[in-house]
């Protein structure tokens, strides 16, 4: 409407009335703001933060925002759960920043919590340069032990099962910290009882005899004493273990049993289901043994175990990568490590720190390709060094994304450090394109270029060229250019794989969606489609991504993945450390890995085979609808599978996995399932199931006539008896026919009093300028069932990034160390978001996010973190 246009006679002799009418007129019948009319305009933006449902919050911090409560007695000891992942504070009067407990003191943090006996108690400070905490540890008897400082890290574990007391104490100054309770990983799988599931020879024992009571028998000989019990003397000598066994037939082993005082058990045999001869047999080698233990003259007897070669790497942190297991990982390492062949994958990404103590030897010349010296955060254009000087992707921390995707393919392992990698032997070709803001199209097909051994602006090209690329990075627009230099790399014999992106949706990401280039989605823990990872049509594998949110295997952390990375958030030198991260971009380095092992063994792998394995599912594990899906591709990778099929031996022996291996349930969940199979070849049946609490059931959920399938655990706290507050274990044994049998851990908790919903607490959700990373628009938020919803009402129209996390010392810096800290979408991939328009759902995660360092000397920091300033914590701060 062109409101000039109408004619207002009345008005005539007034015209600033006439314009005011046309204005409100104008309004009224709809017509549409100008563009510097709509700037002036504002939206509202939200979503939900969640913590892992493990997080917990002291109840007595120095923010005076938060609603302290006392812990600083046994008498107000705080009850906390089982696993537990705890941030805190301490300090002494006048220590620290002002704040709450600043004059007062908070000298002593004071927890209740009920323990197995098989638990780790680990306390990161946050701060040791400033600070020295102690860490005490009292069961209900008063009895206590000490670990004391000063040093970054603090562990002491439970000796009993019984409710505990744990005490923080500032011996000196003032920290953060984070305390972890976890599973040992061992729970009840190692004990000295023998059960007839074990791997061991029927008829066959170790004996130690006590050499004091044989001097009263000077003339007795191994042979007599085996003798006297009805047993045959097979290798060994007095002083040392000897090795006995029954005969070779039924009346030998009566003989045995006239001997030792043992009655036949027919009908007892028959209750228990061991009326097949080999288990009769190993059930007939236990009650022996059992009655040989009881005599004065044996110091021990035992039954003469099987032990089978494993391949476990002794890395510090290896057992928190619950992502190889996931992928049959560890069955795979039996077959090869990738030690027969050298291969090469090119990392394309942000650099790699090429001083990290867990890639340094993994590494061959790479190249930096970042044509911007804005961009590229060195001071200069492309060079020969690819070191990663960070990208600053949350405004004063750097992701150090190409460190993190460079250590899960190939960290140095069985190294007793840090983390292992997918392939031991694989090389890193790092190749730099992405610094502050990402990178440019031209600059990473330079990279794709170099790495195939193509020309490019580099004027060089490598010795060796790549086997394999990695790129876990995107965008979302095609590029003819692209496709064509994907194109001529995947001519050379080169193998491109790509991340599907973050965004969860089925439109196409590139370099993924491009021909020739392997599209790998994530999964969780649950082999679920992580709530991230994008899916479609151009999906062509699934491997583990992760998610932050969830605690599959009760260990405290998020389900991220664990991978070598830095930290620069300190303003001085880069730290080298381990962090969880999350993503499309954690999945794809697991299918480079696994193809850098079938590499290994098979070097003549070309890209097409690789396309024909995929695509008949062969090495795969079908986790959607059968066949290939629009979520999941072909499936999820299956490392064994796939180095089986690299291998070309024929069929391997049977192998039983279970997964997971050790399953949580926590405070809430119910029931659990387990996915029992054989990875090998040939035929492996399950003869039994069994497991040691009244308060666990396993039952058939979708079993085949071998006994393989999925299993349903039920946990029930109240039947057949009501469970105390408090944690449990359980051990699970499947029992393979003619074999041993594998065993796997539940994990379960009761709340009794403790309120088990999860908080990380008092968040600050921050809204920052994406160029200056001022504070723009502030909010915080509570708890509630362990989520926060957060909501900036009156946002005006700009590119922005959210970040929340909470300020336990009360510095006016959220997300220090030993603090929560999160960002939209993700805290290592923050996105950009163009505010134009209301948006809502924007959810993300906050939590305690355990930044691990690889050696001692390199520093204290305890999580991964972002520093912003926080300019104003009483009022929202406007533009």
């Amino acid at each position: 409407m062109k409101t000039h246009n109408r004619k207002f006679p009345y008005f005539k002799p007034v015209p600033l009335l006439y314009i005011i009418l046309c204005i409100i007129l104008t309004i009224l019948t709809g017509c549409e703001y100008s563009d510097s009319e709509k700037d002036k305009k504002t939206y509202s933006v939200s979503g939900t933060i969640q913590v892992n449902e493990n997080t917990a919050i002291d109840s007595d911090l120095n923010d005076p925002n938060f609603n302290s409560r006392s812990n600083d007695s046994f008498n107000e000891a705080q009850l906390i759960a089982n696993p537990v992942n705890l941030g805190g504070y301490v300090n002494k009067k006048y220590s620290g920043s002002e704040g709450e407990s600043y004059y007062t003191g908070d000298e002593y943090d004071y927890f209740s919590v009920s323990m197995s006996g098989d638990e780790t108690i680990t306390l990161y400070i946050a701060d040791t340069d400033n600070a020295d905490l102690d860490l005490y540890l009292y069961d209900s008897s008063g009895t206590s032990i000490r670990s004391e400082g000063p040093s970054s890290m603090e562990s002491v574990s439970p000796w009993s099962a019984d409710y505990y007391n744990i005490v923080v104490f500032a011996y000196d100054g003032a920290s953060n910290y984070n305390l972890i309770i976890n599973a040992s990983g061992n729970a009840k799988a190692i004990v000295s009882e023998q059960h007839i599931s074990d791997d061991f020879v029927p008829g066959e024992f170790i004996v130690r005899f006590d050499d004091n009571a044989l001097k009263n028998l000077p003339e007795s000989s191994p042979y007599q004493l085996s003798e006297e019990m009805g047993l045959q003397h097979k290798a060994g000598e007095h002083g040392r273990p000897i090795l006995m066994q029954w005969g070779d037939n039924v009346t030998e082993k009566h003989k045995a049993f006239s001997a030792l005082g043992i009655e036949e058990d027919a009908a007892g045999e028959r209750h228990l289901g061991i009326q097949k001869q080999p288990l009769k047999e190993k059930k007939d080698t236990l009650r022996i043994a059992r009655a040989l233990r009881k005599r004065k003259d044996i110091l021990y007897c035992e039954p003469n175990y099987i032990r089978k070669p494993l391949i476990v790497p002794d890395d510090e942190y290896y057992s928190t990568q619950w992502h190889y297991p996931l992928i049959n990982l560890p069955e795979a390492w039996e077959v090869t490590t990738g030690t027969e062949n050298d291969v090469i994958v090119a990392v394309i990404d942000t650099g790699v720190l090429v001083d990290h103590p867990d890639l340094m030897d993994q590494l061959v010349n790479g190249y930096d390709f970042i044509s911007s010296a804005q961009r590229s955060n060195d001071g200069d254009g492309i060079d020969d060094n690819p070191d990663d000087p960070g990208d600053l992707a949350a405004g004063s921390s750097s992701s150090f994304h190409g460190t993190h995707v460079a250590g899960t393919i190939a960290a140095s392992t069985n190294n007793s450090i840090g983390i292992a990698g997918i392939s031991w032997s694989a090389r890193i070709m790092p190749l730099r394109v992405l610094g502050i803001g990402g990178g440019s199209s031209y600059d990473i097909l330079q990279a794709i270029r170099f790495a195939s051994g193509l020309a490019n602006n580099s004027g060089t090209t490598p010795a060796i060229k790549a086997h394999i690329i990695n790129l876990s990075l995107g965008g979302g627009s095609y590029s003819h250019s692209e496709q064509e230099t994907y194109s001529l790399a995947r001519e050379q014999g080169v193998i491109i794989i790509a991340a599907a992106g973050n965004s969860a949706t089925d439109q196409p990401l590139y370099p993924a969606s491009y021909d020739g280039v392997i599209s790998v989605c994530a999964v969780d823990a649950n082999k679920e489609l992580s709530y991230y990872s994008n899916y479609g049509s151009t999906i062509d594998v699934a491997a583990p991504g992760g998610d932050m949110t969830r605690d599959r295997n009760g260990d405290t952390h998020g389900d991220g993945v664990l991978s070598t990375c830095g930290d620069d958030s300190s303003n001085s030198d880069i730290q080298m450390t381990y962090k969880f991260y999350q993503g499309t971009s954690m999945a794809a380095p697991h299918m480079s890995g696994v193809v850098a092992l079938m590499k290994s063994i098979h070097p003549g792998l070309a890209p097409v085979d690789l396309d024909l394995l995929l695509e008949s599912g062969t090495i795969t594990e079908d986790i959607g609808n059968t066949g290939w899906d629009n979520r999941f591709g072909s499936g999820l990778i299956d490392a064994y599978k796939a180095v089986d099929e690299a291998s070309g031996e024929g069929e391997l022996p049977p192998v039983l996995s279970i997964d997971p291996d050790r399953l949580s349930v926590g405070y809430a969940g119910t029931t659990g399932v387990l996915t029992v199979q054989n990875l090998g070849g040939g035929t492996l049946n399950i003869e039994s199931v069994t497991y040691d609490s009244d308060w666990l059931t396993v039952s058939e959920k979708a079993v085949d006539s071998n006994g393989l399938g999925s299993y349903l655990v039920t946990v029930s706290r109240d039947n057949p008896v009501e469970l105390k507050g408090g944690a449990y274990s359980a051990v699970v044994a499947f029992k393979i026919a003619g074999g041993n049998s594998k065993n796997l851990i539940v994990l379960m908790q009761v709340a009794g009093e403790y309120d088990a919903t999860a908080d990380a607490g008092y968040q600050y959700i921050l809204l920052l300028d994406s160029n200056t990373y001022e504070n723009r628009y502030q909010v915080e938020a509570t708890a509630t069932n362990g989520e926060y919803y957060y909501e900036f009402p009156e946002v005006k129209s700009g590119y922005y990034h959210i970040l929340a996390g909470t300020d336990s010392d009360n510095d006016f810096y959220i997300g220090d160390a030993g603090e929560a800290i999160g960002a939209y979408l993700s805290f290592d991939q923050p996105r950009e978001l163009h505010i134009n328009q209301d948006l809502g759902g924007l959810d993300f995660t906050s939590g305690f996010n355990l930044n691990l360092s690889g050696n001692a000397s390199v520093g204290s920091t305890v999580q991964s973190q972002t520093i912003m300033r926080m300019q104003s914590r009483k009022k929202e701060v406007n533009p």
